[in-house]
């Protein structure tokens, strides 16, 4: 059972940066979709951003211009680059990748941003 591994959360101040990381634990094939969510406790997981096979990048409105997502070209790992951090952007973090009808999640990692 492939696991994906993720790290780089943690304690940072309002307007700082944060990057988070995610390794899958075995090679995953045919990787259609690469994702990071994020979830408050109480409230539904939301998509943050998303890279597709093609190369296309998406971002859900509250973090675009602030949040990039990206991989190696082997696409052996995803990674979440956060800027300009808000209270707001507070939640737990997990890394999604589809391979055809499998979804792959990480377990989560906390952000919390200080004001």
């Amino acid at each position: 059972q492939v696991q994906l591994v993720e790290s780089g959360g943690g304690l940072v101040e309002s307007g700082g940066s944060l990057s988070l990381s995610c390794f899958p634990s075995a090679k995953i094939f045919s990787i259609s979709t690469m994702r990071w969510y994020r979830q408050i406790p109480g409230k539904e997981r939301e998509l943050v951003a998303e890279l597709t096979s093609g190369g296309s990048r998406n971002y859900a409105a509250a973090v675009k211009g602030r949040f990039a997502i990206g991989s190696d070209s082997a696409k052996t790992m995803v990674r979440l680059m956060m800027h300009n951090l808000k209270p707001e952007d507070t939640a737990v973090y997990y890394c999604n990748i589809q391979s055809g009808s499998r979804a792959y999640w990480g377990q989560g990692t906390q952000v919390t941003v200080s004001s």
